[in-house]
């Protein structure tokens, strides 16, 4: 059984970052389907769709697609993985904005009433750490 496994998905695309991402969202409107029915059947066709892409062969345009999907989602990303790690400094640094220019500065935390230079306008303000 596990060799024709192996054998059906050789040469098949497999789940990737946009795959991943169908099949939450797919997952997601078929809960909200069972208080709306329309979300259900959206939810099932990108279901279909997901499982169509992890086994389809053409390797080359579901790479690009994957791709296409990286780059537009790159800022959301981005600004989660800022948060994730501000989230994961929170014990050590607390974050300041530059009342200027907005710009966001790391500082550590427990010195105090301390005078912060902003590194990109070079304004001066004092904030309690």
């Amino acid at each position: 059984m596990r060799a024709w496994l192996q054998r059906f998905m050789s040469g098949r695309y497999g789940s990737d970052a946009f795959g991943n991402f169908l099949c939450v969202v797919s997952l997601i409107c078929l809960v909200l389907g069972l208080f709306v029915g329309i979300f259900y059947y959206i939810g099932l066709a990108l279901l279909i769709y997901t499982y169509f892409r992890m086994l389809s062969r053409n390797v080359s345009k579901r790479y690009a697609e994957n791709q296409m999907f990286l780059q537009k989602s790159a800022g959301v990303r981005a600004k989660f993985a800022r948060f994730k790690q501000r989230f994961a400094l929170r014990k050590t640094y607390r974050y300041f904005s530059c009342p200027r220019c907005k710009q966001q500065i790391r500082v550590p935390k427990g010195r105090g009433r301390i005078s912060i230079t902003c590194p990109k306008c070079g304004t001066q303000f004092i904030k309690k750490t």
